[in-house]
């Protein structure tokens, strides 16, 4: 549960980044050419696994819906899917710190522009500025205000909002709360600048934690949301009323009358609690507040539900339950925009048994939750939840009454009802989105469906990865809240995460090489063991037994024969064992916290780092000796992996820009290393399956060479790179983990700090990444007559973007398709959506995707992409092609 989600995702970029910030980007003139591949990237599929604390329907435009998370980016809406796209995987290492998006705009005038306040921590472990950035194309393409203060998307508070509102009547006027006691903003030019609203009065001066000395809990969390009365201003006039949230909890909420010139303190509110989130209802004329005594997400104690009637300044509490039998705050609010005077609303920090929905038909007179008890513990839902499409959401649970599994979930700051669609319901969690598409029965006494909706949502932070060469598992993830996976299959769910024991974060996994059914990983759990053992290949785990002193998973290595293991575990020294882990003995010559590995050939070798220092054992970890090497990065921010099928071949990547960063390598077992001078930086080096032709096998690594920061890969032992990722897939910080694939030549898997596990294959090869070997995609050449509508949705200077519907206009179904087409006028792809595409030259090939190879007679399927020109002219593609068939043009 979302509890942990600090420590992953904070501590371990304190560990990763913070020791030396990477310095800026060289830019692409003052470097030499790179070397580039084109790769097709995908998530292998978790769907979900983080923190949903907004999401934003547009006002005026139906399906048009976006979601933000804490660390993981933004995301839009695709109805004809009903997945989410990723808007922000563009964001680079050096600004890591904007994939934590603190609030979302959508344009209610002009739908194709969104806005995102970004930024991520407040504190010092967030180098960089917080921004808002704009796009005029819903996100395909963004640009960029940097602002003179931070924002903390994975802040205390960040489920209230939105801190960030566009005018409904003028949308050139956009107002920004932000935090650390720097006011209100606003901006009169559509985001591009930005200035101080002088004239509002309040700050905020909440802090979760005063005493913290981090700076983390103990930040003003400053304004938390800007309302707009739509009713009092006309198309392209400033709105004249809007209230704001503030951080303050004798003075949570404000208003202006005259569009923000002048402000006062709405008379009669209550005090002693923070308004979570403020949400108008212009046609009865009232403000809904929902009220927490804490920022959350996670505290929350008390709370109550409150109406203001904006004609009259009447305050009606409006709260469905007493105060005195709240254990938890409110939020998640929301109206009905075809119905008015029905809202919801959620007891957000309600963890045990449950978190409670609650509806209103009669603004808030009276309440019906989305369950109560019959007689305790047994209690009646007004909902059935089919978690199918995520069966690990029951979290492999078996409680007793009154709890239930799947929960209905925890975490729940986000929850809209469809602005155009009165059965459409989407709430955010700790874990996933949950939605329905028959709420109105909610209200005539039957049982509303819950599923996920949360298909193309990534948001996972992971701290290692594991490919074994064979066996069943394709992918082994050590994952931050939710433990993490065994894949088989890279295209589907698992059907649950790690059990027995279930660590609430995985630091750490293993497996031996020439045995890859034994697999052991260690991680944090409130009580109970930190290690645990697989000898079925991942399949099915036992726990170890912990020496004493453990506090934390640290790192663990097997013995390429899976006899014996090497555990450096959080709270005590590292401990060696034979077996699993029924006692462990303490090593002797390797300091407490450091990180160990293993040599993939000589089961007693096992390698160590600590400080700069590289250490050996050739005793199966009892005793470990200090090696001679020098040279090597001071700190502790380093990875490094012993090559499979060669003894003392090892690899290490790391350091900070303050000292020793790079990539090393050494093949007499750590005895002495050579850096390599073509790598400027290293975070992570992995290996996979060597190139044709080659006997070496391939090196991945997250770094910057040639000036460039991203994945690159060697076939030559590193003596030359090739960039494999592009400027539009970067995801942040990519410092914890890398792998290659042993079995397919070319994949890579890369970690990511809140987009999940990314893998990526050379374009054009075809592995569906299921199954044992991978499997290869049969070339599709479906037969029958189609139909193609190329529609150009917007442009601009140098870029376009572009949906393209494939119809099947013949009498049978498609089991896979490819469509070609060529451009005239010399646009490229930058990015496609819900297909894969190859370019060579003006020719564009696009194939279909895992969940949309089969198109019935008289159906059809669309995609969606974006793209670069030079020059004036964007033709449309004047002929497709579906195999070898001409298609006609609509």
């Amino acid at each position: 549960m979302r509890r942990t989600r600090i420590l992953v995702a904070t501590f371990s970029l304190a560990a990763g980044l913070l020791a030396g910030t990477p310095p800026a980007l060289a830019t692409a003139t003052s470097a030499p050419p790179l070397a580039a591949d084109t790769y097709t990237w995908k998530n292998a599929r978790i769907d979900g696994g983080g923190f949903v604390p907004g999401i934003v329907f547009n006002r005026t435009e139906k399906n048009l819906a976006y979601a933000r998370t804490d660390i993981g980016g933004a995301y839009r809406w695709q109805q004809s899917t009903k997945t989410w796209t990723p808007l922000l995987d563009s964001v680079g290492w050096n600004e890591w710190g904007h994939t934590g998006v603190v609030s979302l705009a959508s344009d209610p005038v002009q739908p194709d522009k969104v806005y995102a306040a970004v930024g991520t921590y407040t504190n010092s472990w967030d180098p960089t500025g917080g921004a808002v950035l704009r796009s005029a194309d819903r996100g395909a393409s963004w640009q960029k205000t940097d602002l003179p203060f931070k924002l903390g998307g994975n802040m205390p508070g960040r489920g209230m909002g939105e801190r960030l509102a566009v005018d409904p009547n003028r949308n050139s006027v956009l107002y920004l709360g932000a935090p650390s006691g720097k006011g209100l903003w606003r901006s009169t030019d559509s985001g591009v600048t930005w200035s101080q609203v002088t004239s509002f009065p309040n700050p905020g001066n909440y802090r979760q934690d005063p005493s913290d000395t981090s700076g983390y809990a103990s930040d003003n969390q400053g304004i938390v949301w800007v309302t707009f009365d739509e009713s009092t201003g006309t198309s392209g006039n400033a709105t004249k009323t809007l209230y704001v949230g503030v951080a303050d909890k004798d003075n949570s909420v404000y208003r202006s009358t005259d569009a923000g010139a002048t402000w006062t303190r709405l008379a009669g509110q209550p005090t002693g609690y923070l308004a979570h989130k403020g949400v108008l209802d212009a046609v009865n004329g009232y403000l809904y507040l929902a009220y927490s005594d804490t920022g959350g997400p996670y505290d929350g104690g008390k709370g109550r539900l409150l109406r203001y009637a904006t004609a009259t300044g009447t305050w009606t509490d409006i709260s469905p339950v007493a105060e005195a039998d709240t254990y938890y705050g409110f939020s998640g609010l929301s109206v009905d925009r075809q119905h008015p005077s029905t809202l919801m609303a959620t007891a957000y920090s309600s963890w045990w048994p449950d978190t409670q929905l609650f509806r209103s038909t009669d603004s808030g007179a009276t309440w019906t939750k989305a369950w109560d008890y019959t007689s305790y513990p047994n209690r009646a839902n007004r909902y059935t939840m089919d978690v199918s499409s995520s069966p690990w959401l029951t979290f492999g649970a078996n409680p007793s009454p009154p709890e239930q599994t799947p929960k209905l979930g925890w975490m729940t700051e986000a929850l809209e009802i469809d602005p155009f669609d009165s059965a459409r319901m989407m709430f955010g969690t700790g874990a996933t989105v949950y939605g329905t598409e028959d709420l109105t029965k909610w209200d005539s006494g039957g049982q509303f469906g819950l599923k996920p909706m949360v298909r193309g949502l990534e948001e996972t932070a992971v701290n290692d990865l594991a490919a074994p060469p064979s066996g069943g598992a394709r992918l082994f993830s050590a994952l931050g809240d939710i433990g993490g996976f065994r894949h088989t299959d890279l295209t589907s769910v698992p059907s649950m995460m790690y059990t027995s024991p279930a660590f609430t974060s995985t630091t750490s996994l293993d497996f031996a090489e020439s045995n890859p059914d034994t697999v052991v990983r260690v991680g944090d759990l409130d009580s109970g063991p930190h290690i645990a053992f697989s000898t079925d290949n991942g399949a099915n785990w036992f726990a170890g037994q912990d020496p004493s002193g453990v506090s934390g998973g640290g790192t663990v290595a097997a013995a390429a024969d899976g006899s014996r293991f090497v555990w450096s575990p959080a709270g005590t020294g590292v401990r060696h064992t034979t077996g699993f882990g029924t006692s462990w003995a303490q090593s002797a010559g390797i300091p407490a916290g450091a990180i160990v590995e293993s040599d993939r050939v000589d089961a007693k070798t096992f390698y160590g780092f600590k400080s700069g220092k590289f250490y050996v054992s050739t005793d199966g970890g009892a005793t470990f000796t200090a090696s001679s090497a020098t040279g090597l990065p001071s700190g502790d921010s380093v990875r490094f992996k012993a090559l499979p099928g060669a003894k003392g071949d090892v690899w290490l990547a790391g350091g900070a820009a303050d000292g020793a960063y790079g990539l090393w390598h050494s093949t007499d077992g750590g005895a002495s290393f050579t850096r390599l001078a073509n790598v400027e930086q290293a975070d992570t080096v992995g290996f996979g399956k060597a190139a044709p032709g080659a006997s070496y096998q391939t090196l991945y690594t997250s770094a910057k060479i040639g000036g460039v920061r991203g994945i690159f890969r060697s076939t030559d032992k590193g003596a030359s790179w090739t960039r494999i990722n592009d400027d539009a897939h970067q995801w942040g910080w990519t410092g914890a983990a890398i792998t290659g694939d042993p079995r397919v030549y070319g994949r890579v898997y890369v970690s990511t700090n809140g987009r999940g596990v990314v893998y990526g294959d050379v374009s054009g090869t075809g592995d569906t990444g299921g199954g044992e070997g991978g499997g290869t995609d049969p070339a599709p050449g479906p037969t029958g007559a189609c139909t193609v509508s190329y529609k150009i949705t917007n442009q601009w200077a140098d870029g376009f973007q572009a949906d393209v519907t494939l119809a099947n206009t013949g009498s049978s179904a498609w089991n896979g398709w490819s469509l070609a087409w060529s451009f005239a006028d010399g646009q490229k792809v930058t990015q496609m959506w819900n297909a894969g595409y190859t370019q060579s030259g003006a020719t564009v090939t696009v194939r279909n995707v895992s969940w949309n190879g089969t198109v019935a007679a008289g159906s059809s399927v669309a995609f969606g992409l974006t793209g670069s020109r030079s020059g004036t002219a964007n033709g449309r593609p004047a002929s497709f092609k579906l195999g070898d068939r001409t298609c006609t043009v609509a």
